[in-house]
């Protein structure tokens, strides 16, 4: 075959081969309906990336703490319990294997008193929860309930270096509570946010849940403005963040770094965590905080009124257009609100021009002021708003402060050992019983919001600091309890309140 014709041969035949080969692709290619079926390619998306922790994590975790905490348990008395027994260990409620071997009941529930009680040591329980450095020195912010009751307080770092603390100050009615740490070092500390958190921002807690140190949960704020029924003041930021027992004086942080709120509650029915948790926003934090630091305790103003919210029946009543504001139901006798002219039946709708919510926001707004302030109260009544100056008094404390500054402008009316918050009574006889605190001793007496302390041990009240006053020679005299008389709708009754239980 000649050359030309070999070449042209050549192309015909790799043509017909490249023409095989497509057709037989095509063959074994999948169809639809006879035709070839594409493959499509995975869906990709060009979305905003998403910023992570770490980098906000790294730079916090060294002002995070966990706070260890001693409190001395009175182990219960042996004299009333299954193993009383005396000397000759005859005693049948002891079991036979202990009253046949003394030495191992000493062993095990000490050596036998005087009159064959075992002499009860003095024990410490523990409990633990978090806190942050707010300056280089050492001062550092947790919650109330997890210092309360504390004898002992050990700062763990988030390296494992353990400082010893004291309480500087304690703050009840908010939660909070200042420890400092005395060392010979600069600490690494944060600072709080100056603006609130908007619902949807993300959310950074670092904390020690469990006791399993410092461990770093992220959420989102699922909501401002909470009430949970904690104390009149509640004004709660909400988070998804997991939160757990441990984490309770804990920071949340915003993404710069800054700290929103301290962990301090959550909602559970099973009492781990369920994704709702409550903080305690940072512009109250860092008011209450810098009262502690430099008084050790928080005073907070007294307008002197029983309040109730208004109802639509109410503002319909009224003539009133909306249900804003804090309906006065009695002002208290002598009280500041009484002395102005405030009435019963005046509902306040704004303090200093600030619009009044509810009894709750109320209560918050005036306890913002200091006691002797002067404010104007926005009232609706008689179908007009008119303008009250009131000058405040002074709310009685029921917090535990720290005891050395007792001496330091501490009001002698704090009877926070035993749980309440007093104040003068409406008719001027006795005196009213403010707030109790829950689980309290005069909690667990039956003693409620409204009663009317008229006599402790014999001697009649009139003012909290004669309470104050009659609480302090009881304890002089070693006295175990201190008898109240209570009245209540028209009745009297005598409860006795421990003083060694707060």
């Amino acid at each position: 075959m000649k050359s030309g014709n070999r070449k042209s041969f050549n192309r015909v035949t790799a043509g017909l081969l490249a023409s095989a080969m497509a057709v037989s692709a095509f063959a074994l290619a999948p169809t639809v309906n006879g035709l070839p079926l594409a493959h499509a390619e995975a869906v990709k998306v060009d979305g905003p990336k998403m910023q992570g922790f770490a980098e906000v994590v790294q730079a916090v975790s060294p002002a995070v703490v966990s706070v260890r905490v001693e409190q001395a348990v009175q182990p219960a008395s042996d004299t009333q319990g299954e193993f009383r027994f005396d000397r000759r260990f005859n005693n049948r409620n002891v079991p036979e294997f202990f009253r046949d071997n003394p030495d191992f009941f000493e062993r095990f529930f000490g050596r036998p008193g005087p009159r064959g009680e075992r002499k009860p040591d003095r024990r410490f329980g523990m409990s633990q929860g978090s806190g942050f450095f707010i300056s280089e020195d050492g001062f550092l912010v947790t919650n109330n309930h997890v210092v309360d009751g504390g004898e002992q307080y050990t700062i763990v770092m988030d390296d494992g270096t353990e400082y010893d603390a004291k309480l500087v100050g304690a703050d009840e009615r908010s939660d909070l509570a200042v420890l400092k740490v005395e060392a010979d070092r600069k600490f690494t500390y944060v600072d709080f946010a100056n603006e609130n958190p908007q619902i949807g921002d993300w959310v950074v807690a670092v904390g020690n849940p469990f006791g399993l140190g410092g461990t770093v949960t992220a959420g989102i704020v699922s909501a401002n403005g909470r009430e949970i029924a904690t104390n009149r003041y509640d004004d709660f930021i909400q988070i998804d963040a997991a939160v757990n027992k441990g984490n309770s004086g804990g920071p949340a942080f915003n993404l710069n770094g800054e700290v929103i709120g301290v962990n301090t509650a959550i909602f559970s029915p099973s009492g781990g965590n369920v994704g709702i948790a409550f903080a305690i926003p940072a512009n109250s934090v860092s008011q209450i905080v810098d009262e502690l630091m430099s008084e050790g305790s928080v005073v907070r103003g007294w307008l002197g009124v029983q309040i109730q919210p208004v109802t639509e029946d109410i503002a319909d009543a009224l003539d009133m257009k909306s249900t804003i504001g804090a309906m006065v139901t009695e002002p208290q006798q002598d009280g500041p609100a009484s002395k102005a002219g405030v009435q019963s039946g005046d509902v306040i709708t704004a303090v200093d021009g600030n619009e009044v919510k509810n009894p709750r926001d109320l209560a918050r707004k005036i306890a913002s002021y200091d006691p002797d302030t002067e404010v104007e109260l926005t009232v609706f009544r008689d179908g007009e708003e008119q303008t009250i100056s009131v000058t405040l008094g002074q709310l009685s404390q029921m917090a535990a402060v720290n005891p050395d500054r007792n001496d330091q402008g501490i009001p002698e009316e704090n009877t926070g050992k035993l749980g309440l918050a007093l104040g003068p009574s409406e008719d001027g006889e006795g005196v009213m019983v403010m707030q109790v605190r829950p689980d309290s001793a005069a909690d667990q007496k039956g003693i409620q919001e409204g009663d009317v302390v008229a006599s402790v041990n014999g001697k009649k009240v009139n003012s909290p600091r004669d309470v104050a006053d009659q609480v302090t020679a009881a304890e002089k005299d070693g006295k175990k309890n201190t008898l109240f008389q209570i009245r209540r709708d028209g009745n009297s009754r005598f409860v006795a309140l421990p003083l060694d239980k707060g």
